[in-house]
């Protein structure tokens, strides 16, 4: 009788650890960091729009500037990658670009630069307080840096992952495979509201 108990208890035991595996990302699990994802930012058809705007969607934040070399685009044509491979889905998935450069990236510069990769997408942008204030939540590194009579922003390159309750739940670096982020994506429109 004890070992029949043993067995069945054991085997639940692996069962419900085959199930919390199922629930692993590919991308850094970063829920328990508690960051606080909420903005208000202008978006480039000069609406005020916070994370309540974009309410029971899986969002994808990107914080970067439109005249970055490599990185930046790279990533946003990912992020357009993703969102046609999600298919229907897609239509719950919300890409925000945040400019790190707000002096350069006015309304009219994110309009034209942003639909350039998917008319969906939504660049934001704010003076340098409202910026430097979401970077800090999101934990995010960025500094200009001088070259010749023009500069530059360096700055850290992860996507974030916010999930439909406005909960930041994962962060993917730079380079990271695409398939993986498209697995997690589907995971968190996946998870009921």
């Amino acid at each position: 009788m004890f070992k029949k108990f043993l067995i069945l208890v054991l085997s639940s035991l692996l069962i419900s650890c085959g199930d919390d595996v199922s629930n692993e990302f590919t991308g850094s699990d970063i829920s328990a960091a508690n960051l606080d994802a909420s903005f208000s930012l202008m978006n480039q058809f000069g609406e005020r729009v916070s994370l309540d705007t974009y309410k029971n969607k899986v969002i994808a934040v990107f914080f970067g500037f439109t005249n970055c070399p490599d990185i930046c685009p790279t990533s946003l044509q990912e992020l357009k990658f993703i969102k046609q491979k999600l298919g229907d889905l897609g239509e719950s998935f919300q890409v925000l670009f945040v400019t790190l450069d707000p002096e350069r990236d006015t309304q009219e510069k994110l309009k034209l630069f942003i639909p350039s990769f998917d008319p969906t997408f939504i660049g934001l942008y704010g003076t340098n307080k409202e910026i430097n204030k979401i970077a800090s939540q999101y934990k995010v590194f960025h500094q200009k840096v001088e070259q010749g009579d023009s500069y530059t922003i360096d700055h850290s390159s992860g996507i974030y992952f916010i999930d439909r309750q406005g909960k930041i739940r994962i962060r993917h670096p730079y380079g990271s495979p695409v398939e993986g982020i498209i697995s997690d994506v589907r995971k968190l429109l996946s998870e009921s509201i």
